[in-house]
């Protein structure tokens, strides 16, 4: 018996040859409908023989000068992660930004990606200043926003200290106060080890086995008789 040729150009043919051949007692019941409507190609790949992947099919990498210039400012300054961001979804072009005039924008928060593109425009734009140049006023760009911004909030905190406003604990002091919370109750557990250990160094020099004690008992005991019979000798 040969093999049976199973690919989908040849499904017909040997179903029709193994009903006409005797091995097929009857046609399958899709003969009809796959006869009227044949295949027209091959509906599967052919497996390649050889080891090597075919890469046709992969999608090709997509790589952005962007994507540099984020890995380096945010290895930086990965603090600047941690802000809460408001993600909105928009047309990926421009979206009316002028990067010439800096980093800061009418309309949008100040971040990290004010910086990419304010660097990006340093280095590609009528300036064409080198990579590290342009990243250079960027960042100190950001730095003078960021400075501002932290003078507001002082300035925010003392005017409303002034005029009666009561501030609960922020994260710092109730960071300080679990911290401390923690060390006093270590500093108890501790206590206690050293006590018991202590404890259990003294016990095990003021300790006399029995044995020493039986010893020197009957030592004694045989001394007094000695001492009693060379007083009955004399």
């Amino acid at each position: 018996m040969g093999r049976i040729d199973h690919r989908p150009l040849s499904v017909l043919p040997t179903a029709h040859s193994l009903f006409t051949s005797g091995r097929a007692k009857s046609l399958p019941p899709w003969f009809a409908i796959a006869s009227a409507f044949p295949p027209s190609q091959a509906l599967v790949r052919p497996q390649k023989r050889s080891g090597k992947k075919s890469k046709m099919f992969m999608p090709l990498p997509i790589a952005y000068r962007e994507d540099k210039m984020r890995e380096e400012f945010f290895g930086d300054h990965p603090w600047e992660l941690a802000r809460p961001r408001v993600v909105l979804e928009g047309d990926g072009r421009n979206e009316g930004w002028d990067w010439s005039t800096g980093v800061v924008q009418a309309g949008r928060p100040t971040d990290g990606e004010s910086v990419i593109q304010r660097w990006l425009y340093l280095h590609r734009g009528p300036p064409k200043l080198p990579k590290y140049q342009a990243y250079d006023i960027a960042r100190k760009e950001f730095y003078r926003v960021r400075h501002d911004e932290d003078i507001e909030r002082r300035v925010a905190h003392e005017e409303a200290l002034h005029t009666g406003a009561y501030f609960g604990l922020g994260p710092l002091e109730v960071g300080e106060i679990l911290e401390d919370t923690a060390y006093t109750g270590w500093k108890y557990w501790a206590e206690q080890q050293i006590a018991r250990l202590d404890r259990a160094v003294q016990n095990s020099y003021s300790a006399v086995p029995d044995e020493v004690e039986g010893e020197g008992v009957e030592g004694e005991g045989s001394v007094a008789e000695e001492g009693e019979g060379k007083e009955k000798a004399m």
